[in-house]
């Protein structure tokens, strides 16, 4: 059985409808505004207007869109300031094909999908397939991405593989976060208020301030508070409470005319309570939940359910805060020697990140916890001789790069190329210890025993990588310089270290009303010379774990690649350019922390299956090769816009991180043998006339995992299928100057997204974690560029998701007590922005 369009979902998932097949809306859409632009009665621009030139680096070198031959979406600093856009957080449901989520136990980070490549998980032994940089550094850990960057000149989402350019781990894309550079040219400052519902107080202040003609400083301030759409009844925070504070320092000097210097500081702290998962469905009774199946009835009756989304729910233990910190340094040198283009690139960066989740039933009950907070039971007294401490896991990490860039254009030749070389190393450790609580429960049919899971893990990973790359561009003297034939290749070198430390022992604990409490230790029975080969399969056959200690298990592995890119372009007129491209990425390979084994050598895992891998093993290089027909053209004297692609990327050696069922945290990442992805995406932007300006974004995905075949030669292709990788996907926005005055305008924004069906986490032959669609509508009426005190003032009323739809953001199926718990995705929002600018 395989995952294509046609059976995109188990058939169990197909009775529910939420199945869909290629959307008619957008081209339904398409044709309405195409029909509009072609009628004899639309009132047209003057001849001279033309949609505003868009300029991007997406190949480390500024030009237009419309001369860039990659599938890319733009936020230039007009559609940032327009549509509210801050940070990524807020573009999440205006790009298609992009998915941009919340990591389910950790708020402070995002998990970013690009045609439906990305990392469902949070570990710093792996990386994510979608690259993400801030002014050309590249930001190693997705830990703290959700924090807003101050001052954003511009936001490029770059679609599919990018090996050749930007290396490693982009082979489902990149992203570029572009901020506002200081000039010399004159003092400049900016203030935005915001307030809204939800308790939303936003202030953001920057300032430009020449020191000479050749010096310039600019300095950026943040901070942001706002309470969540759930209440937690019990004791501690309220689910999604949030305060942001961030500040950033830059630093220009123009050397000489050929010597140009960027310094950067950034430092960004997020207090904030993360979510937990809603219960939606009940444990089947004839369901089998692993480890957790000796407590199913007991952790439901202890538990809250709704199919809809409550305005409350409850913790056992204080929900507490938790924090990212992060700071950066970054240097950039830029210089013309005469003889081709400098650039050098170089940044320190360090991350804190402590998160804590309490993952348990939602009514509070007192014996019932998924939490890693503060325990006083016996097993604690058993195993420490007190209490247990409050634990947040907690991820310390830092990471140092160079990157070393030259390039040239030999006219004469028609050769225009780029030379570089590249350097990172990282060092974190993630500490989830000392010995502490994960989870409690009564034992189904023994209200007297209870289950405990207590829990220690440290792990210490260190990476390297290097890299030499190149790109070359000819343009033949044929077909009047219409030609374009670009080479590139990038030859990359990975070593990953990971130490991993942990003791994860379960305790049964029997405390009857009039007796003696009295504590059996799994682990060490299992570990007992005599009782352990008689007792391990009894607890496996339970579905309770034995021995998982490790002790100083590491994993020591190195990657090495080569990857290639050819690109034809051809300009047809100044209006119209058309390429074709072939590309390669790769993705490397690196350890999983959440293994349950060792090694291979250890049978079956938590599940009941023998994978043969284990921690130890680690896990190979993904590598990705596209190819791509593209389209970049303007029509009706620029005013309209419209730019395609149509692709197909073939995965060998995929990297798939899943749940092990039956568990909370078990994990496997394997490369799961081969996989492929077509689809086709369009954006259309029209002047319709010079006070409207409408566009549309849409994109079509079909995955499937192809082949995968297991460690002993058995086709295991149908437990697997891609997450976050929705068939349709399209936005479209309309931007009206409603009214001009001598010293005002008026405007509306209106725009709405679609996101259809898709598979979330958990088992791909159950149901349980299909996302259904959904579509959202925001909108932004502002009154801009009032005179006041020699600059200008603007006053916005917004609101997003007006309908106040409920759509679930992301899915599990492992929890003890429920089949199915969501996360539900951000209710009706409304505010104002008041904005100076000097």
């Amino acid at each position: 059985m395989t995952f294509k369009c046609a059976n995109r979902f188990p058939p169990s998932v197909k009775l529910l409808g939420v199945h869909k097949p290629l959307s008619a809306r957008p081209l339904l859409l398409l044709s309405a505004l195409v029909g509009s632009l072609l009628s004899p009665n639309i009132g047209w621009a003057a001849e001279e207007l033309r949609l505003e030139e868009v300029l991007v680096s997406a190949r480390k070198k500024t030009e237009s869109l419309q001369d860039t031959p990659i599938s890319l979406t733009v936020f230039n600093e007009e559609r940032l300031t327009v549509e509210g856009i801050s940070g990524l957080k807020d573009i999440a449901s205006k790009v298609p094909g992009l998915t941009i989520e919340p990591f389910p136990i950790n708020g402070g980070s995002l998990r970013i999908y690009i045609r439906g490549i990305g990392i469902g998980d949070v570990q710093v032994t792996q990386d994510t397939p979608v690259a993400l940089y801030i002014d050309g550094v590249y930001i190693a850990r997705s830990s703290g991405t959700s924090m807003d960057v101050a001052e954003l000149a511009r936001i490029e989402i770059l679609r599919g593989p990018q090996g050749t350019l930007y290396g490693r781990n982009t082979t489902g894309g990149a992203i570029n976060l572009v901020t506002r550079r200081p000039n010399t040219e004159a003092i400049e400052f900016a203030q935005v208020l915001s307030a809204g519902n939800q308790a939303l107080l936003r202030s953001k202040t920057s300032v430009n301030l020449p020191l000479t003609d050749t010096l310039a400083f600019k300095f950026a301030y943040l901070t942001e508070s706002r309470d969540g759409f759930v209440e937690n009844t019990g004791p501690g925070g309220d689910f999604g409470d949030r305060d942001i504070q961030g500040l950033r320092f830059d630093l220009g000097w123009e050397v000489s005319e050929q010597l140009r210097l960027d310094y950067s500081y950034d430092r960004s702290e997020l207090e904030y309570y993360n979510y937990t998962f809603q219960a939606v469905t009940p444990p089947d009774p004839n369901g089998n939940k692993g480890q957790s199946n000796a407590v199913k009835n007991s952790a439901q009756a202890r538990s809250r359910f709704g199919s809809t989304r409550l305005s409350s729910l409850a913790t056992t233990s204080p929900l507490e805060a938790s924090n990212s910190d992060i700071e950066g340094h970054a240097l950039i040198i830029s210089a013309d020697t005469g003889f081709g283009e400098f650039k050098y690139i170089g940044a320190y960066r360090e991350l804190k990140d402590a998160a804590y989740t309490d993952l348990g039933g939602g009514l509070g009950a007192p014996d019932y916890r998924l939490d890693t907070n503060s325990y006083d039971g016996p097993a604690a007294q058993f195993a420490t001789g007190g209490a247990t401490p409050l634990v947040r896991p907690e991820i310390r990490q830092h990471q140092s790069s160079h990157e070393f860039q030259f390039s040239d254009a030999l006219d004469d030749w028609g050769i225009e190329y780029i030379l570089g070389v590249y350097y990172f190393e990282e060092s974190a450790v993630e500490d989830n210890s000392p010995f502490h609580l994960q989870l409690t429960s009564p034992v189904d049919g023994f209200e007297d025993a209870h289950i405990v899971n207590l829990l220690s893990q440290k792990y210490d990973v260190d990476n390297q990588a290097m890299a030499a790359f190149g790109q070359l561009t000819w343009t033949p003297n044929i077909f009047n310089k219409s030609l374009h034939i670009t080479l590139g290749a990038r030859h990359s070198r990975d070593h990953r270290y990971a130490l991993k430390n942990q003791r994860d022992e379960v305790f049964i604990e029997y405390s009857p009303v009039n007796g003696v409490p009295l504590v059996l230790p799994l682990a060490e029975l299992a570990q007992n010379p005599v009782l352990g080969p008689v007792l391990g399969p009894v607890f496996m056959q339970a579905g309770l774990p034995g021995d998982r200690r490790f002790d100083n298990a590491s994993g020591d592995r190195r990657f090495k690649d080569d990857s290639f890119s050819l690109l034809t372009e051809y300009e047809i007129n100044d209006d119209i350019n058309i390429y074709g491209k072939l590309v390669e990425a790769y993705k490397s390979g690196g350890f999983n922390t959440r293994d349950p084994q060792l090694d291979g050598n250890q049978g079956p895992a938590s599940d009941g299956i023998d994978y043969g891998v284990g921690f130890a093993d680690g896990f190979g290089e993904e590598k990705a090769r596209t190819a791509e027909l593209g389209i970049k053209s303007e029509w009706m004297g620029g005013r309209l816009r419209v730019n395609a692609d149509i692709y197909r990327t073939e995965f060998d050696d995929m990297q798939m991180n899943f749940i092990l069922n039956g568990t909370i945290a078990d994990t496997k990442v394997l490369n799961a043998g081969r996989a492929s992805m077509s689809g086709f995406e369009f954006d259309v932007t029209a002047l319709v006339n010079d006070d409207l300006v409408v566009t549309m974004e849409y994109a079509y995905l079909d995955a499937e995992i192809t082949e995968v075949i297991d460690s002993f030669g058995n086709d295991v292709t149908q437990r697997y299928a891609f997450s976050a990788a929705p068939v349709n996907s399209y936005t479209a926005s309309a931007n009206w100057i409603a009214w001009r005055g001598e010293s005002a305008l008026l405007q509306l924004n209106i725009n709405t997204s679609y996101m259809d069906t898709r598979l979330g986490g958990g088992d791909v032959q159950k149901a349980y974690t299909i996302l259904r669609d959904y579509q959202l509508w925001n909108a932004r009426l502002s009154l801009d560029e009032i005179r006041f005190a020699n600059g200008s003032v603007s006053i916005a009323l917004w609101g997003k998701n007006l309908l106040d739809k409920e759509y679930e953001s992301y899915a599990i199926d492992n929890l003890p007590h429920a089949d199915r718990a969501v996360l539900w995705g951000d209710p009706l929002s409304y505010g104002i922005d008041l904005a100076y600018r000097y």
